[in-house]
């Protein structure tokens, strides 16, 4: 496999076979790697990555790395693929298609306390490269790259890509707060406004807080759901 090449400050290692990068990531960030360490898996029909973070602010702040990665990865996939592909994020984290959902985001931190400082924070990226509609357990609401008119996008350039773009997301979001990550973010989220159905509770998917919490309004009031409550045990 050929070294991927990755910003100043990343810095990747490979794991293959069966091995989630996530896991990988977890046990790594519990020992102390450094921030923007790429943990990536090649080497079967789907891309996993995960990306590390220690970011010094509280649970629910730092879970505005979600969406950054997102806008990362549809920037990566815009730049890559042909110009009809459309690329859609979900406010949990799945990623769409041409409206059919090919992957998602997994976030795991060290505390899940929305007011305590991580230690690490790790949002994990699993995608859909290829498939074939003969699988026994094929869905017609899940798709592949392959599917979807990007055969020639490899999965090593798009995961480079990834961290690319994201870095300049992280950038503007440590610049400038939140707002740009907003203003880019609420154009590719296809939920809003529509019915939804999330930890038992049912109503229609407003919008977001400044910290990325979902606004649902049901036929009592509007209730917050706060991102951190997506995280990973």
């Amino acid at each position: 496999m050929t070294d991927l090449q990755f910003p100043p400050l990343f810095q990747g290692e490979a794991v293959t076979g069966q091995a989630d990068p996530i896991e990988r990531a977890v046990a790594l960030a519990t020992v102390g790697t450094d921030s923007g360490t790429v943990v990536y898996n090649l080497t079967g029909p789907d891309l996993k990555a995960s990306m590390v973070f220690a970011p010094e602010m509280p649970l629910e702040q730092a879970m505005t790395a979600l969406p950054v990665c997102g806008l990362g990865f549809q920037a990566a996939l815009g730049a890559l693929a042909p110009p009809e592909v459309a690329v859609h994020l979900g406010w949990d984290g799945k990623i769409r298609v041409n409206g059919a959902v090919c992957g998602r985001f997994r976030v795991k931190a060290s505390t899940a306390d929305p007011a305590a400082e991580p230690d690490w924070l790790i949002v994990g990226l699993e995608l859909s490269v290829t498939a074939s509609k003969s699988d026994p357990g094929y869905d017609p609401n899940r798709t592949s790259l392959t599917e979807e008119g990007c055969a020639e996008v490899s999965a090593d350039h798009l995961l480079e890509a990834w961290v690319r773009h994201t870095l300049y997301w992280i950038n503007r979001w440590l610049d400038e707060g939140a707002r740009p990550v907003h203003a880019e973010w609420r154009g590719l989220v296809q939920e809003i406004g529509e019915p939804v159905d999330i930890d038992d509770q049912t109503g229609t998917f407003t919008g977001v807080d400044e910290h990325f919490g979902m606004l649902l309004r049901t036929r009592d009031a509007t209730i917050v759901i706060p991102l951190s409550s997506r995280l990973e045990t």
